[in-house]
């Protein structure tokens, strides 16, 4: 069993000491501050340390990045079991200097999550975007982030190019 699955199935562990254990976040000594019991809103201090700080005193966009790609996808993975949840696109658009802690906002709304629920009903499938944000200690909104996921069943397997092309080419 490598270390990734001992910690996701270790009951002893919280969700928050869960993620701040997860394999690519625990060098970055993140602390989960705010995990709701239904998964619909995160709160996580991203610490500003030597490790993270780049050459001008803010903390790398990689850091950034690395923390808020799979988020979303964890969270509607926890509200919506049964399904395959996996990032297709992330976008930051860098705001402010992060140069202070900063804290990634992510919050599932109520109709967000309804407008989900209805597209699996419906077409078996979604993909959500969500706008999340970090936020530095002084409460200023550095960074902007849009993140789309795609909720597909179990198993999934995506067109290859050929198919979807010669099914173009028989319309």
């Amino acid at each position: 069993m490598n270390l990734r699955r001992f910690i996701s199935v270790a009951k002893w562990l919280s969700d928050e000491k869960k993620l701040e254990l997860f394999p690519p976040f625990w060098m970055m000594r993140l602390n989960v501050t705010t995990l709701t019991n239904n998964w619909r809103e995160i709160r996580i201090k991203l610490p500003r340390t030597w490790v993270s700080r780049n050459h001008g005193g803010g903390i790398f966009g990689g850091f950034q990045a690395s923390l808020a790609d799979p988020i979303a996808a964890i969270a509607c993975t926890k509200v919506f079991p049964g399904y395959a949840v996996w990032t297709r696109s992330l976008h930051l658009d860098f705001q402010h200097e992060a140069n202070t802690d900063i804290t990634l906002h992510f919050d599932l709304s109520d109709e967000m999550k309804t407008r989900i629920k209805k597209d699996l009903e419906s077409k078996g499938r979604s993909t959500p975007t969500f706008t999340m944000y970090f936020k530095r200690t002084d409460g200023t909104v550095c960074t902007l982030i849009k993140n789309t996921v795609a909720i597909r069943p179990m198993n999934y397997k995506k067109p290859t190019k050929q198919s979807v092309t010669s099914q173009l080419n028989k319309n």
